[in-house]
């Protein structure tokens, strides 16, 4: 079965789940739906960034901050986002921080989040193929990273201002 016919939970604005759908409504009607998002840093204060393989459904061949996902139909957040970590980075075993619950709604999607981050100088093998390229950017340059490449909106609008936030305050 291919990722279109993948089932995932339309939810409300405070995350409630409406129905069951597929990914494939999900994209094709901009239904709001729950995904994960984990931020991953290094030893080095590095943030490890990656560019999205060209035949993904949203932001093809996007650099991203975070790797992650659509959470499955009753999938608890924890799980979903180290379902993720290891689905693209082949990371496993990982201790995940809880930044905090996110709120993206903007012409390419709506989403009810949650933010991770992962603090680790493990090796990614990106097992999955949505992942093309990797690269690592200390935490003090990515705003002026980012000023000269796509990079995907929610991750740069909503995940990165929150994980920063935290970084500042921990």
């Amino acid at each position: 079965m291919g990722a279109e016919h993948e089932l995932v939970e339309e939810v409300d604005a405070d995350g409630r789940v409406l129905r069951i759908v597929t990914r494939a409504e999900v994209r094709a009607k901009r239904l709001r739906h729950r995904c994960t998002y984990v931020l991953v840093i290094n030893r080095r204060n590095e943030v490890v960034v990656h560019q999205r393989a060209d035949w993904k459904d949203v932001y093809p061949s996007w650099w991203d901050l975070s790797f992650g996902g659509l959470c499955d139909p009753g999938e608890a957040w924890d799980d979903a986002a180290n379902r993720e970590l290891a689905e693209e980075a082949g990371l496993t075993d990982v201790e995940l921080t809880a930044v905090g619950p996110m709120t993206y709604d903007s012409e390419d999607g709506a989403v009810v989040g949650r933010v991770y981050l992962a603090r680790t100088d493990a090796e990614l093998t990106c097992p999955d193929g949505e992942v093309v390229a990797l690269d690592r950017i200390l935490v003090d340059d990515i705003n002026s990273w980012m000023a000269g490449r796509d990079v995907c909106l929610d991750s740069k609008t909503v995940v990165w201002p929150l994980v920063h936030r935290h970084l500042k305050n921990s």
